[in-house]
């Protein structure tokens, strides 16, 4: 029996459209580039890898994401300028760095603004800080998603560090940002910024005699090789942000933004957990191993110290003293 032709057509017409789709399907399918300064040992890099397995799942292979870890793609600095201009897709990047394009976005890295982790964890989740991811959204039109617990920061050294006034003169090695000068000049130290890949060389040369980074960063780039003593300052507490460009928002559908979305979220609830983990077991361990020697440092004294540098700080971020009140009030 012969098929009417009204039919056939119809047929091989659906048939063009279901190829056309799926033809555009997978013309569109795209490997995305995330940046970052990490180590592959680092919670940010075993979070970011997570993170980029359940995106593929989740876009079911329609888009994937290649993770360059180790400055691979650029320092900090390098990658915050990138993302902007599409020369990388999604970045980690430090509130600090992120706020060099919004300046109140790094209040949250004031020294001692916060009591302790779990105060600094809270403001990870509120309200006052997605305000200020808002605000530089909209100053930069890129996307902050989520954010991650980077760690306290604490002071390594070749003397030990138990009053502010041990580190006068001290040549401490900074990140490669203004904001991150706050702490050494109070307290009288000469910081000198180094991009995180160059600090265990500047350390080891003796261009640096001391650093400041979390435990984990201490831990996963071997800094005790070439620092004697830990000094727990945690003077500053830091979080890092998984930011996709608008170049690469603004071209997926509803249901890929959706599972870029659920990405950001697993890596900032992984890395959270992963270094807050580290934090609670990593002391014990590197003094079982005999690695490197913790101090007692006086934190009251190194409070009273910063307390004119915060207020300082705060008015050079333009940072309202109602939104000083909000973050410290968490």
């Amino acid at each position: 029996m012969s098929i009417p032709f009204c039919i056939r057509n119809s047929t091989f017409g659906l048939a063009v459209i279901a190829l056309s789709a799926l033809g555009a399907a997978t013309s569109h399918a795209t490997e995305f580039k995330l940046g970052h300064v990490y180590e592959v040992s680092h919670p940010m890099h075993v979070a970011a890898v997570a993170a980029a397995e359940q995106f593929k799942a989740c876009t079911q292979g329609r888009h994937s994401i290649a993770v360059y870890p180790t400055s691979q793609l650029g320092n900090e600095n390098a990658l915050n300028e990138q993302v902007r201009f599409g020369g990388v897709d999604i970045i980690f990047t430090g509130q600090i760095f992120a706020s060099s394009a919004y300046k109140p976005l790094a209040i949250g890295a004031a020294p001692f603004i916060f009591k302790d982790r779990q105060q600094a964890l809270r403001y990870r989740d509120s309200a006052v800080f997605k305000e200020l991811w808002a605000g530089w959204n909209k100053a930069t039109g890129q996307h902050i998603l989520s954010a991650g617990y980077f760690g306290a920061f604490n002071v390594t050294s070749n003397t030990p560090v138990e009053k502010p006034a041990d580190m006068r003169g001290m040549k401490i090695r900074v990140p490669d940002a203004p904001i991150w000068l706050a702490f050494p000049r109070a307290v009288g130290a000469n910081p000198t910024p180094v991009a995180l890949a160059e600090v265990y060389l500047a350390l080891q040369q003796g261009v640096v005699t001391a650093s400041a980074n979390p435990l984990p960063i201490t831990f996963a780039f071997k800094f005790y090789e070439v620092q004697k003593y830990v000094n727990p300052t945690a003077h500053l507490m830091e979080f890092v942000f998984w930011i996709v460009g608008d170049h690469v928002m603004s071209k997926l559908s509803a249901a890929d933004k959706d599972c870029m979305q659920k990405a950001a979220g697993l890596y900032a609830e992984r890395s959270t957990q992963l270094i807050a983990e580290q934090e609670d077991g990593l002391r014990a361990k590197m003094e079982a191993d005999k690695l490197i020697t913790f101090t007692k440092p006086d934190i009251a004294a190194f409070q009273a110290t910063l307390a004119p540098a915060v207020e300082q700080l705060a008015k050079d971020l333009g940072a309202s003293a109602d939104l000083v009140a909000r973050v410290k009030g968490i």
